[in-house]
């Protein structure tokens, strides 16, 4: 028989001649008694497990709020390691451009020493070409004169030949 409160406030014990069956009132209150024995065994143990859960539910709370914690730091690292790798990417490009500026000035300035290399060399070779051409000038006057004294001597010794023979 379960007891419950409308039970135990709806229970009549027969009369007798000087009151209540005393053997029934304490079968009765020796059920009740067991009856609020296990519940308050199962009330105890309702109250272990829900201690249990509730640090449990403790624990997981803490390590939820200690994962938030880290997912929120690993955010925040995650933005300053992008801020990062942006101004270093961004230095880098700075770099090369200034050293691609660099390289192209010197191309530049190479090109120019080598315009004006080439131009030095062609002036050079003229030079040398009318210095050729003055040389060849000057040594075919100097053959021609040659050949006029030659011709001139030869026509000088065939006359002192002439006059030697006469």
């Amino acid at each position: 028989m379960g007891i419950t409160p409308d039970v135990i406030a709806q229970k009549e014990f027969p009369r007798r001649f000087r009151g209540f069956d005393m053997k029934e009132v304490e079968l009765f209150l020796l059920e009740v008694a067991r009856e609020s024995e296990e519940l308050n065994f199962k009330i105890n143990a309702v109250k272990e497990e829900n201690h249990r859960l509730d640090l449990e539910n403790q624990g997981y709370k803490a390590r939820e709020y200690a994962m938030q914690r880290a997912l929120m730091h690993s955010e925040a690292v995650m933005d300053e390691m992008k801020k990062t790798a942006r101004k270093a990417a961004e230095t880098i490009i700075a770099d090369a451009e200034v050293e691609a500026e660099r390289i192209l000035n010197r191309a530049h300035q190479r090109l120019s020493q080598l315009h004006s290399d080439i131009s030095e060399l062609k002036r050079q070779r003229m030079q040398i070409e009318i210095q050729i051409s003055s040389v060849i000038e000057t040594h075919s006057k100097l053959l021609e004169m040659s050949k006029e004294e030659n011709k001139a001597a030869d026509h000088n010794d065939s006359t002192l030949h002439f006059l030697k023979q006469a």
